[in-house]
């Protein structure tokens, strides 16, 4: 475990916690760590919702396929990052979603009841750990809500212009790189892949984007916001 404590002393969930109370949070917990080829599922559709998940080394992917088979891209996770915490806080039976590795990941599960109620021994850390989560479930549920914004705009250029805009906020930059390929993209945007690829060739065409891969830059951006204005307001 020792080796994974550079990336838990920085996962929010262990925020305000002694370094040396991390052995003992972890025994307290029951945390084991589970490894994940890419495109194993680490939690399923339907399974029970029995743990929070730590991503410890490698790239996981949140999605939810619906009823006619297509894949919604919901979250990328990447180390340090949580899953299945507002499962814990809610207290349902079922995981709704699929969280799979994009690439070969290491994790730590830590069971949910163990984590949402303070244990028989009073353990000093186990309040702030507690309140640690449900700020971090406060803050998820802010991605989600932007994930929204962009999902209810009509166009598939309307919605891919306003996810590269809160990207471009986020990240404090016009040049920024994404977490998805084009299909994954495509999957978060909820659009067909070969319109978003369209519409990412036209916007190249108009120099309002340049674009390579995962690699994104916003032209000429002060004037075609203004232009735009009545579509992406607000950002």
């Amino acid at each position: 475990m020792k080796k994974y404590f550079d990336i838990l002393h920085a996962c929010p969930l262990f925020r305000d916690i002694a370094p040396q109370e991390v052995a003992k949070t972890l025994e307290c917990l029951n945390a084991r760590i589970s490894s994940f080829d890419k495109g194993e599922a680490v939690l399923s559709e339907g399974a029970p919702a029995s743990h929070v998940g730590i991503v410890m080394t490698g790239r996981l992917q949140i999605e939810q396929t619906d009823f006619f088979g297509n894949r919604s891209m919901i979250a990328n996770l990447i180390p340090g990052e949580l899953f299945g915490e507002s499962f814990a806080c809610a207290g349902i039976k079922e995981v709704p979603v699929t969280v799979r590795a994009a690439e070969h990941a290491e994790v730590m599960l830590i069971d949910c009841l163990k984590l949402v109620r303070s244990c028989s021994d009073a353990c000093p850390f186990h309040q702030q750990m507690i309140l640690n989560l449900l700020q971090i479930v406060a803050a998820k549920n802010l991605i989600f809500q932007q994930k929204i914004e962009v999902t209810s705009k009509r166009t598939t250029r309307e919605k891919l212009m306003t996810y590269l805009m809160l990207q471009a906020r986020q990240q404090g930059r016009l040049e920024f790189e994404i977490p998805y390929d084009r299909q994954e993209l495509a999957d978060y945007l909820e659009v067909e892949r070969s319109g978003l690829s369209a519409e990412i060739g036209k916007l190249r065409r108009q120099g309002m984007i340049e674009a390579e891969h995962r690699r994104f830059k916003l032209c000429n951006f002060v004037n075609h916001r203004e232009r735009s204005s009545g579509c992406f307001g607000g950002l």
